[in-house]
C-alpha cells in the first residue's frame, strides 16, 4: 500500500490528501458535540461545511455562529488554517518540527501544492509561510478583539478576533457574527474595515510576493511575478471601488444610505472581497444586476498563485490580456517589465482560462435545472464557489442535495486548480518523440 501511494504523481497526491482532510472534517461535524443543539448535523450538510472549510470558500448552508458548538467552531477554523496553507504545508511544518528530512518526492509534492516552477529553496519558502501567517494573524487577530472587546465580553472579543483573523487571511469568509451578516454591521468601522481588507489582501496576493516585500530593505528588487502581481492587484482593487461605486451610489439597498465615509469603505471592501475572500459589509442580495455581474467577473480572476486564493489567478488574467493588446499592436512577444514571457507560460495562462470557463457553464447549466433560482443567480453561486470566494446571493441555502454536491465538486476544483485535477485524473503520457508539420488555419 505504501509502496503504491508513492507511485502516484503529486497532483494525485494533492487531489487524495484534501479529500481525506475534507472526509475527516465532514465525520467531526457530524459530531452532535459540535452542534449547539446536540443533534448530529446530516451528512450533505457537514459534506458542503467541511469541503467549504478546507477550500477556504466560506459558502454555507448552516449559521456558523449559532448553529455550530465552540467545538464545531475551532474544527472549522482548523480546517480553514489546514486548507489555506495546504495540507503538505502542515505535514512538512510536523516534519521540519521533529527534525526529519525533507525527502525529494516531498518537495515535487510541495513544488505543486505551491505553484512554483522550482524546487529550489521549496522548504525555506514553507517555513516562511508559516511564519508570515502567524504573525499576521496574530497581530490582525489582537486588532480585532481590541476592537470587540467594547461590543462583548472580553474572553469572545479575543476568540472573536482570532477566529476571523484566521478566516480572513486564508480568505475563508466564514464568520460568527449569525444571521447569515457577516460583517455589514462595521461598515462604517474603519478598524475593522482596514484590519480585514489588510488580512485579505495579504493573504490573496500568495507567499512568494509577501516573502519578497519583507525582504525588500535588504534586497532593493522585486521579482517579475511580485511586480506583476502588485500591479495587477491594485488596479483590480481601484478600478473595482470605482465601479462599484459608481453603479451602487444612489442604490438604497446598498450604499445609497451611507454617508461618504461609508460609501468609500463599502466601494474598497465590497472591491476587495470578490477577491476570493466572501466576507461582506453590504447586502450582496442587494446590489444592482450590473454590479452582481461585475463581481462575477472579479471572483472569476481571483486571487494570485501560491496564496490562500482560487480563481485563475491575477497573473493569468494580466497574461491573457497582454496577449490581447500584443495581438493588436502586431508584436509577436509579450512583455512586462523589459522581460519576454515564454510560449509555453501563455499556453498555460489560455488553458487554465478555457477549463475553469468550460467548468463554471457545465455546473452552471446543470444547476440551473435542477434550482429553481435566477440564471444570474446560479452563476453568481457558482463563481463563487470555483473562486473559493463565498459570497451568495441566498442561493446556498436552497439548494437541493444535487446542488450542494455539484457546489462541493466546483469549490474542490477551484481550491486545486483545473489543470492540477485535469492532471491528477488524466494518464500521464511520456514526451512525444515527433512534431507534426506546420500547418496554417484562418482565425477572425
Amino acid at each position: 500500500m505504501n509502496v503504491q501511494w508513492m507511485r502516484l504523481s503529486p497532483p494525485r497526491i494533492l487531489v487524495l490528501g484534501f479529500a481525506g482532510i475534507i472526509l475527516l472534517g465532514t465525520l467531526l461535524l457530524m459530531l452532535p458535540a459540535s452542534s449547539r443543539s446536540g443533534v448530529s448535523l446530516p451528512f450533505i450538510d457537514a459534506l458542503f461545511t467541511a469541503t467549504s472549510a478546507v477550500c477556504v470558500t466560506g459558502l454555507v448552508v448552516v449559521d456558523t455562529g449559532t448553529h455550530f458548538s465552540t467545538l464545531g467552531q475551532i474544527v472549522i477554523a482548523i480546517l480553514i488554517q489546514i486548507g489555506g496553507l495546504g495540507f503538505m504545508t502542515m505535514s512538512t511544518l510536523v516534519a521540519i518540527a521533529f527534525k526529519r528530512r525533507i525527502s525529494l518526492r516531498e518537495r515535487l509534492i510541495l513544488q505543486e501544492a505551491m505553484n512554483q516552477s522550482t524546487m529550489e529553496g521549496i522548504v525555506r519558502l514553507i517555513r516562511k509561510v508559516v511564519v508570515y501567517s502567524l504573525i499576521l494573524e496574530g497581530i490582525c487577530g489582537t486588532l480585532f478583539a481590541i476592537r470587540w472587546s467594547f461590543d462583548m465580553p472580553m474572553g469572545q472579543a479575543i476568540y472573536y478576533g482570532y477566529w476571523h483573523a484566521i478566516s480572513m487571511f486564508n480568505n475563508a469568509g466564514f464568520d460568527m457574527f449569525g444571521e447569515f451578516r457577516s460583517l455589514t454591521g462595521y461598515v462604517y468601522d474603519p478598524l475593522v474595515n482596514f484590519t480585514a481588507m489588510f488580512l485579505i489582501i495579504a493573504g490573496g496576493i500568495g507567499f512568494v510576493v509577501l516573502s519578497d516585500l519583507v525582504e525588500y530593505r535588504r534586497t532593493k528588487k522585486l521579482s517579475l511575478h511580485s511586480k506583476v502581481v502588485l500591479l495587477a492587484t491594485g488596479l483590480l482593487i481601484v478600478f473595482g471601488a470605482l465601479v462599484i461605486f459608481v453603479f451602487e451610489f444612489s442604490n438604497p439597498r446598498t450604499l445609497g444610505g451611507l454617508n461618504w465615509g461609508g460609501k468609500i469603505l463599502g466601494s474598497f471592501f465590497q472591491s476587495i472581497t470578490p477577491r476570493t475572500a466572501g466576507a461582506n459589509t453590504v447586502d450582496i442580495a442587494g446590489l444592482r444586476q450590473a454590479t452582481q455581474f461585475f463581481l462575477i467577473i472579479l471572483m472569476f480572476i481571483g486571487a494570485s498563485p501560491g496564496s490562500t486564493g482560487g480563481g485563475i489567478k491575477t497573473t493569468t488574467f494580466i497574461i491573457m490580456a497582454g496577449a490581447v493588446i500584443a495581438m493588436m499592436r502586431g508584436r509577436e512577444d509579450i512583455v512586462f517589465f523589459r522581460y519576454r514571457l515564454l510560449q509555453e507560460r501563455i499556453f498555460k495562462a489560455l488553458t487554465i482560462t478555457l477549463l475553469a470557463l468550460l467548468l463554471i457553464i457545465a455546473v452552471t447549466m446543470v444547476l440551473s435545472t435542477t434550482e429553481d433560482s435566477s440564471f444570474l443567480m446560479i452563476l453568481f453561486e457558482t463563481t463563487s464557489a470555483f473562486g473559493t470566494v463565498g459570497l451568495s446571493m441566498g442561493l446556498t441555502l436552497k439548494l437541493t442535495t444535487i446542488g450542494k454536491l455539484l457546489i462541493c465538486f466546483t469549490m474542490f476544483a477551484g481550491r486545486l486548480g483545473p489543470i492540477t485535477l485535469a492532471y491528477a485524473l488524466g494518464q500521464k503520457k511520456g514526451k512525444e518523440l515527433y512534431r507534426y508539420p506546420e500547418g496554417k488555419m484562418i482565425i477572425g
